[in-house]
């Protein structure tokens, strides 16, 4: 199994400040379609099929895997993507909290297995390395972040 996290800052020193609800905004909108928020060409498709008062459903192909994520909003506080199909099977979670300090944070944290994978073996290390490297989920945060500004700054959030 795979078990990562990372937090980042949501307002650090020298970006234009992010309020709660822009930051959840950014968030949401990130669930409902990432092609909005990763690099250009990862994500080329991302359709809500369904949608409930307690979930919905996105289908998606990030990185030429097709997936299918159903996903819970908790507002202003937590996004789920527990993974139905697809390469990955586990949760994905983006939650935004205060630390010890009243500052805004958002973390990520996973525990996800490989479909049809050894457990541990090295398709799951690999993707450990990926997922805590450098271009992993902090990384993603800081991206998500960022598009969340701009998307204020044009007033589309």
């Amino acid at each position: 199994m795979i078990y990562s996290t990372a937090t980042v800052p949501v307002n650090p020193a020298g970006e234009t400040p992010l309020t709660r609800a822009q930051a959840w905004a950014g968030l949401e909108l990130k669930a409902r379609d990432a092609r909005q928020f990763l690099p250009p060409g990862l994500c080329t498709r991302c359709d809500v099929v369904e949608e409930s008062p307690t979930h919905f459903v996105r289908e998606a192909t990030i990185a030429g895997a097709g997936l299918r994520e159903i996903i819970t909003l908790e507002p202003e506080r937590k996004v789920s993507f527990f993974q139905a199909s697809g390469p990955r099977e586990g949760a994905i979670i983006n939650e935004l909290f205060e630390d010890e300090a009243g500052a805004l944070q958002l973390r990520f944290y996973c525990y996800i297995g490989l479909r049809g994978k050894q457990p541990g073996g090295p398709e799951e290390q690999a993707e450990q390395a990926q997922f805590d490297g450098e271009n992993g989920y902090r990384a993603a945060l800081l991206s998500t972040l960022k598009r969340t500004r701009e998307l204020v700054a044009h007033g589309k959030l």
